[in-house]
């Protein structure tokens, strides 16, 4: 309540309060008043009209009035709702009365003006408390008074209604003293916020603070009022302005101000740290308009702050954040790839326009090809960028020789920048090629800079600047452009020795993937192997002819890139191919190559080299045979392979998924199926199905809808799924293999079973001799049967039950004695007094190959002859 906002709160309701409490206690008493006169109103009316009413009269003339009179009184009486209503004589003896043991008696009140002809209404207190009571006469018809009536009603029956309505009086009073109440508090409220709750000293001592500091910054202040009049100005502002003693008041116009920013400050227009000029000063002026404040229209107040010296100082700093941007942005801008000429590209590209109008880049071949330059004079044009394009500089490709003299040749030689600010002088730059210098100071460009690409020691190549709209380069532009020179030179270098390990890790991987396929009969095979453009894989395929003119097809993927993931391929390659030879069925094979891979874990801990951690391999082997038209799956973490059926139905074959290679501990299984004559068996490994930016699943369903079709042929086949599934830059190797089938067909298949009786040694013998002649290969009888005499005859002799022959007339001739032992027999050399041990010798020698594969009732021996040439 010290402020003056609260002191005028407590007044306002005071003086609320006293006019409520008057209009109550001004209500009361015309209340009062209003009481009175209506109890002397309707006791005059009660009286004055039973007095009137007719037969009163001739009730009274009567024997006897009370009998007459009593009844119709009392009826009056409670239809007026007075008190009493008396009748008598104008002596005053009553004839009626409310109570009957009174009728008879005297009237105590004044009768005596009504004896004379005149109506009485008097107050008095009685038994009721405080009344009113009037006495009117009755007279007859010539005037006489023959009778008084009396009426009465007490004061509490008639101020009853009016009391009734105080609350209601006192309801209004109090709403309304709640609502002077609350607007006063709001008008208050209002006046404390305004004031802030301060008295006018306050206030007083707050002006003079503010004026104080308003002359006392040194920032200067212009407050504009209406019609753009100077309403202050503080001291600094006299002193930016030089404004003259009498300006506030005047019209900004006449106070010889900058027209733009007089402009502005009558504008009524927000400006934000506009440079303006006030003689040789450079002024940042801030302006507000204060009409949104509460300040009259067209108001506003400007703030103005010397900036001279700070715009010469920020000229500077601007010179050189714009250095540190161009080269910020150059490090994210250059060097994106690890190519070589995509990256002197970038530089060149960048460079345009933000530092020069044209920019070259000059490398050595050696570069471009990897391997570091030999040559000090030759480079090869590289990139070319520029503003437009048919300026008269070397084309891109080109091979250029340096002369040593030319700023160029300096640079490329020495490994030091060099300018030439003035190209038209002639300095000898013009050396390297006359004609095209005079051509290119005809076309503008007037200065150049030349900066060598040097990384790690090793001068790469040049860069040259060339300049023909913008200002000529300067000594500061030098040194901007070594170090942008320097950063892409660092990323250049990178992509040179990434060109070189990826062209020697493309030459091991491609050495150690087949380069031709092997002669079989069994599959139509095609094959793709597509290298990724970021890194050596390591995905391989092979396809391996297997005993009993079976194949194997076998697609695989090492994980992770580089020269160790295309050595580890080659390594398990190898040892698929060994393990072929031992004829071992897809799940045991797996499960050696499974171990392979965990001892060459075990050998890269131990080198403690990150660069060659190898954390496994996935694997699919089949092995498919052309007789039976069966094939035999298994896979190491490796996509499905696809069915293509001859009708173009697709499939993806339901092959147990075995853990990748070098997880161990779990075991694999096998899948064997029949596959339809001119099916294709499709193998590819998870480059092709599987990217980033799509699930491995949508990829599946892509090929299989590249799949679905009949009639084409495996290189079509391959050709269909590339074009479908790969982006024109793959980020990950991809092998696929295609193989339609074959079948032998089964008049090139002889098969004979044979009791164990020495005796059908010879029988056999001639059973094949007369097959051999019908398939006109009469030439290899002689060696067939000494090779089936001697398989045959260790099979009875050596082995139990039922001998199985057949002979199979393929690429080459197959012969297989298969029996229930699981004993394999050994080449060696007889001694001169040994009886046996001499077939084996024969076998092999007469046969271009011969083994032994197991099944899962004994084991075949098995002997391969090259067909006889035709005659």
């Amino acid at each position: 309540m010290r402020s003056v906002a609260g002191q005028v709160f407590v007044l306002q309701v005071v003086v609320v309060l006293l006019i409520v409490l008057g209009a109550v206690a001004a209500l009361v008493i015309q209340s009062r008043n209003n009481t009175d006169r209506e109890a002397r109103h309707r006791s005059l009316a009660v009286a004055v009209t039973f007095a009137e009413s007719p037969g009163l009269v001739t009730a009274l003339r009567s024997r006897d009035p009370t009998a007459l009179l009593q009844p119709r009184a009392e009826a009056a009486r409670k239809a007026a709702g007075v008190d009493f209503l008396v009748v008598m004589t104008p002596d005053g003896i009553r004839y009626t009365h409310p109570r009957p043991d009174r009728i008879g008696g005297r009237f105590r009140g004044t009768t005596e003006p009504a004896r004379r002809g005149r109506q009485v209404v008097e107050t008095f207190t009685g038994t009721l408390g405080p009344s009113v009571r009037a006495v009117v006469p009755v007279t007859d018809r010539d005037g006489t008074v023959v009778a008084l009536v009396a009426a009465g009603i007490s004061v509490d029956r008639v101020s009853g209604a009016a009391e009734r309505e105080l609350p209601l009086l006192f309801g209004v009073a109090i709403a309304a003293l709640l609502l002077a109440t609350g607007g006063t508090a709001l008008v208050s409220r209002r006046v404390r916020r305004q004031t802030h709750g301060l008295d006018p000293g306050e206030m007083t001592r707050m002006y003079e603070h503010h004026d104080a500091v308003l002359h006392a910054v040194r920032e200067g202040v212009l407050i504009v009022g209406e019609d753009a009049r100077l309403v202050l100005a503080n001291d600094e502002a006299r002193r930016l302005l030089e404004l003259p003693h009498d300006a506030e008041g005047r019209r900004i116009w006449e106070l010889g101000l900058n027209p733009r920013a007089a402009s502005l400050l009558a504008s009524g227009r927000a400006a934000t740290d506009e440079v303006h000029e006030a003689g040789e000063r450079l002024l940042s002026v801030s302006h507000r308009p204060t009409a949104q404040y509460g300040g009259p229209p067209g108001g506003g107040v400007a703030t103005l702050r010397d900036t001279t010296e700070l715009h010469a100082l920020t000229g500077k700093v601007e010179e050189a954040r714009k250095r540190l941007e161009l080269l910020y942005d150059a490090s994210v801008r250059i060097g994106t790839g690890l190519d070589v000429v995509r990256t002197a590209e970038e530089l060149a590209e960048y460079a345009v326009p933000t530092f020069a109008d044209h920019v070259t880049v000059d490398l050595a071949d050696a570069v471009l090809g990897g391997e570091e330059p030999t040559d000090q004079t030759g480079l090869r044009r590289t990139a070319v960028s520029g503003i437009s394009k048919d300026a008269p500089l070397y084309a891109l490709g080109r091979l250029i020789r340096l002369v040593p003299s030319t700023p160029r040749g300096v640079a490329y030689r020495t490994g030091r920048a060099a300018l030439e600010p003035d190209l038209a002088a002639f300095n000898g730059w013009q050396d390297q090629d006359v004609e095209r210098a005079r051509r290119i100071v005809e076309f503008g460009i007037h200065s150049m800079i030349a900066v060598p690409l040097r990384a790690r020691g090793v001068i790469l190549g040049v860069a040259s600047f060339w300049r023909s709209r913008q200002a000529p380069f300067e000594d500061e532009d030098l040194s901007l452009a070594e170090e942008l020179v320097a950063r892409a030179a660092v990323s250049i270098d990178n992509a040179r020795r990434y060109t070189r390990e990826h062209t020697m890790a493309v030459t091991l991987q491609r050495s150690l993937l087949p380069r031709v396929l092997p002669e079989q009969h069994a599959l139509d095979v095609a094959y793709r192997y597509l290298p990724a453009q970021s890194g050596v894989g390591g995905d391989w395929f092979d396809v391996i002819p297997l005993s009993g003119a079976r194949v194997a097809l076998v697609v695989g993927d090492v994980v992770g890139h580089g020269l160790h993931a295309a050595a580890t391929m080659g390594r398990l390659r190898t040892a698929v191919h060994n393990f072929s030879t031992l004829d071992l069925p897809p799940d045991e094979l797996l499960t050696h190559l499974d171990e392979l891979i965990a001892d060459i874990d075990l050998e890269d801990a131990e080198d403690e080299s990150p660069a060659k951690a190898i954390t496994g391999a996935t694997c699919v082997y089949a092995i498919y045979d052309p007789v039976s038209r069966r094939c035999t799956m298994a896979r190491a973490g490796h996509p499905p392979p696809a069915l293509v059926h001859p009708g173009g139905a697709v499939e993806f074959v339901d092959l147990p998924v075995g853990p990748p290679l070098g997880v161990g501990g779990l075991p694999f299984e096998t899948a064997e199926f029949e596959v339809p004559e001119g099916s294709s068996i499709v193998l590819y490994t998870d480059g092709l199905v599987e990217r980033r930016d799509r699930d491995i699943d949508v990829g599946l369903e892509l090929l299989r809808r590249s799949l679905e079709a009949a009639g084409r042929t495996p290189e079509q086949t391959c050709q269909v799924v590339l074009d479908a599934l790969l982006p024109s830059r793959p980020s990950d190797d991809v092998a696929l293999i295609v193989a339609r089938t074959r079948v032998l067909p089964p008049e090139r298949i002889a098969c004979w079973e044979l009791p164990p009786d020495p005796a059908e040694v010879a029988r056999v013998r001639a059973a094949v001799a007369e097959r051999l002649a019908v398939w006109g290969l009469s030439d290899a009888v002689f060696s067939t049967e000494l090779i089936l005499s001697e398989l045959v005859t260790n099979a009875i002799r050596h082995a139990s039950g039922h001998v199985r022959v057949r002979l199979l007339c393929d690429r080459t001739l197959i012969c297989e004695v298969s029996d229930a032992s699981s004993t394999a027999p050994h080449l060696r050399y007889a001694a001169g007094t040994d009886e046996g041990g001499r077939g084996l010798f024969l076998v092999s020698q007469l046969a271009d190959r011969w083994g032994t594969r197991y099944t899962a009732d004994g084991k075949v021996i098995w002997a391969e002859q090259a067909l006889p040439r035709p005659k």
